[in-house]
């Protein structure tokens, strides 16, 4: 009863304060200051909807100064048309939190909402209402969203790439034809133009792909690899372009944004591009053009800044004659054209992957492999027809399946493969137990000699030259003269 009491005195106090019946403390002072500062408009009234405190917020909307608004009944104001209904008065009662859009008599809008204070019998002691300009709620709604589509978007950029096989995204080039492109392709990564890459399966466009956009303006933003072929042409358009929430059966009920938007300011890589239908090409020739999409069952159009990647192994004027692919499309996408040469036409390469991937499968299980010289000199000569996923697959088969550190092909299917008869009778003359002349023999020391320092350079034919004191041309020439 006493602490009753002593809580109805206080509130008694407070509220013969807010009436102006008593002098504000400091305390008091300093909260009416912050009110009054306020940016947003703050009044309370009794439970009958008598103004017992405004700020110059209210005011300002009301029509009326701070002074006049202290006393005045909130249902009077709404019939002097100072504004058009009270939130105050249907929480009143409805004794519930209510908010709404308010307009005053000028038309301008706030978003209201009006609290009712109950004391412990559940009785309404006072009603306090904060409101702020609809202008404003609607842009930070608007701002809201559109950080809400950003995250979505970069989160399903993230459940998209952590779908995709990554492999070997680590460009090689010991070979003057991939050095060139290096060069060629440093300079094209600082534009927006569109590129082209073409070669034979495995020749690593994509990881050409992931080298041009590392290396240009938009490297802290989406790369988006797509390949063409491992689409279905009934869902080409909903993946592209994507969809709005009830666009068809079965769609994600939030909707969701298409790889065009996902990639947005990043990079966006169409990997196998002819196997894209010609339906499909149109629409995106339409891309290309007006840098504009719309998602499924949407009305709205967005505008999207991606640069665009194309790869193809395919010959695509042949395709264009027998009428499978859109010259306009071709012309549009063949900007910048960046052929990348096989494997067997940059043998200097062959050891330096043959290397990496020896390193990277050594440290992933935790193992001390090395090349034999019968495995080196069969890796130098074979053409490699599946280029360097065929090297990679090689490698990794070989450290698996052998029991010893020294790595030999005498089990390996590449062995039974016998590229050539020439390289075949080559391994056979690899042998420590040395015949013949001592030409013969001087010449079977050099090259495992040779073959042992490109083993210990990585593969890397500027450092083997240096270390063997000779020009890497002569280098070159000496194992084309082994094969």
């Amino acid at each position: 009863m006493i602490v009753g009491s002593e809580q109805e005195k206080s509130r008694a106090k407070q509220q013969e304060f807010l009436l102006g019946k008593l002098e504000p403390t400091p305390g008091q002072q300093f909260l009416q200051q912050i009110i009054d500062n306020s940016y947003d408009s703050i009044f309370v009234t009794d439970k009958y909807g008598n103004v017992l405190l405004a700020n110059s917020g209210t005011g300002v909307f009301m029509g009326y100064t701070t002074e006049e608004l202290i006393g005045k009944n909130v249902e009077n104001l709404v019939k002097k048309g100072a504004y058009d209904w009270s939130p105050t008065m249907k929480a009143i009662k409805t004794r519930t939190v209510v908010s709404g859009i308010v307009r005053n008599k000028h038309g301008i809008q706030e978003m209201a909402t009006s609290k009712p204070l109950l004391d412990e019998k559940g009785e309404i002691v006072m009603v306090i209402t904060n409101a702020r300009d609809k202008d404003l709620v609607e842009e930070y709604i608007a701002a809201l969203e559109k950080e809400r589509s950003i995250v979505h978007r970069y989160k399903t950029a993230v459940e998209y790439l952590s779908e995709v096989d990554s492999g070997n995204k680590e460009i090689v080039a010991e070979s003057p034809q991939m050095k060139q492109i290096i060069k060629t392709s440093n300079v094209i990564a600082k534009t927006d133009s569109t590129v082209m890459l073409i070669g034979e399966t495995g020749t690593g466009k994509e990881v050409m792909a992931r080298h041009i956009h590392r290396n240009s303006y938009r490297s802290k933003e989406p790369f988006i690899p797509v390949n063409c072929a491992a689409i279905p042409h009934d869902l080409l358009e909903s993946e592209f372009f994507g969809y709005v929430r009830g666009a068809f059966s079965g769609a994600n009920p939030q909707g969701k944004p298409g790889l065009f938007e996902i990639a947005d300011k990043g990079t966006l890589f169409l990997d196998e591009l002819a196997e894209l239908p010609l339906s499909m090409q149109s629409k995106l020739l339409r891309v290309l053009e007006s840098s504009e999409i719309k998602r499924l069952g949407d009305t709205n159009i967005h505008n999207i800044n991606v640069r665009f990647i194309a790869a193809t192994n395919r010959d695509l004027k042949t395709m264009i004659n027998q009428k499978q692919f859109r010259s306009d499309l071709y012309y549009r996408l063949n900007v910048i054209p960046i052929n990348l040469p096989a494997l067997k036409d940059r043998p200097e390469d062959i050891l330096a992957f043959a290397h990496k991937f020896l390193e990277e499968l050594n440290k992933k299980y935790s193992l001390k492999k090395q090349f034999s010289t019968q495995a080196t000199q069969l890796l130098f000569n074979y053409n490699w027809p599946g280029n360097v996923r065929e090297l990679r697959n090689v490698i990794e088969r070989l450290v698996i399946t052998s029991s010893s550190d020294i790595l030999n092909f005498d089990e390996d299917s590449l062995v039974n493969r016998k590229p050539s008869l020439k390289n075949e009778q080559r391994c056979q003359q690899i042998s420590r137990d040395y015949q013949g002349t001592l030409k013969n023999v001087i010449k079977s020391v050099e090259e495992e000699y040779i073959n042992q320092v490109l083993a210990e350079c990585g593969g890397r034919i500027r450092e083997a030259a240096q270390r063997l004191g000779i020009h890497r041309t002569m280098l070159y020439r000496k194992l084309k003269d082994n094969k």
